[in-house]
């Protein structure tokens, strides 16, 4: 296998095992449970020997990272708007109708080396990953990324809420002008913003076209949230009504923003497109 990472140990101060060390050592795995995972998979060496989480790490010894071993993927060859693109990380334009990833042949995650140029770093992962996921029915903007050193740190990003989303929802009823929704899913805390963008009325019912931010990403979140206060989105046939006002079908909720700071250079990165044509409701009543 390829060697990503190569480090010495110098003079330590204490005795160290080596998932504890190691996320120190090497600049693409930084956390201790990446390690632990590293060293399962058997991708780090002591000294050429294959290392174990128990191992004491000695003073000049050889530790040794490897690339992580990759069945050939089969690749779907679904065309996708790719709005940024360099070495490091992407950020697509994801079609409604597909998963982001699973155990299924037609998703994005296995459309993306279709989509995306070969990263030329040496941690390269061995195809691009999702960093996050959209619901099957929602599209819009999907942060991807191309390394594992880009892959760990938009990962603990996204766990200290550092990377913001912003959707565009269309929802039965009116909404207030700007609120905030905070519950637990799951056993854990959710929170959900919400600001009125207009209402409109259709065939005698009142919708509203609402800018979403989650501070949080749980599951369905933003669905589960707008339905549980009677603003289920126009198309939720999970979460809401079971009818479809509109000519043009599906989920009327898209992902329209990403702001996060770049992995590698920390520049601020704030990318943007526009509303689907479906959303351009109001522009036709």
């Amino acid at each position: 296998m390829k060697i990503l990472e190569t480090h010495i140990v110098p003079a330590l101060d204490e005795k160290i095992r080596l998932q504890e060390y190691a996320a120190s050592a090497f600049k693409s795995i930084s956390t201790r449970s990446g390690i632990k995972k590293a060293i399962k998979r058997k991708e780090i060496l002591i000294d050429g020997t294959i290392g174990n989480t128990s191992d004491w790490v000695q003073e000049h010894q050889k530790l040794e990272l490897l690339q992580q071993e990759v069945p050939v993927k089969k690749v779907f060859q679904l065309g996708m708007e790719v709005v940024f693109e360099d070495d490091f990380l992407a950020v697509v334009k994801k079609p409604p109708g597909y998963p982001t990833s699973g155990n299924y042949f037609k998703t994005i995650e296995n459309a993306l080396p279709f989509n995306l140029k070969v990263s030329r770093e040496q941690d390269a992962l061995s195809y691009p990953l999702p960093v996050h996921r959209l619901d099957n029915p929602t599209g819009g903007l999907l942060l991807i990324a191309k390394t594992r050193t880009a892959q760990t740190i938009l990962n603990l990003a996204f766990e200290h809420t550092e990377i913001h989303k912003t959707y565009l929802a269309v929802v039965h009823g009116e909404a207030p002008e700007s609120c905030i929704f905070d519950s637990h899913m799951d056993g854990k805390t959710a929170i959900t913003k919400i600001t009125r963008i207009g209402n409109f009325s259709f065939k005698d019912k009142l919708y509203s076209m609402l800018e979403v931010s989650p501070e949080t990403g749980r599951t369905h979140q933003i669905r589960i949230h707008l339905s549980g206060n009677d603003l289920p989105i126009v198309g939720d046939m999970e979460y809401g009504l079971k009818i479809h006002p509109f000519h043009k079908k599906g989920l009327y909720l898209a992902a329209v923003a990403l702001d996060f700071t770049h992995p590698i250079s920390q520049e601020s990165m704030s990318v943007k497109i526009d509303p689907p044509q479906k959303f351009r409701i109001l522009e036709d009543l």
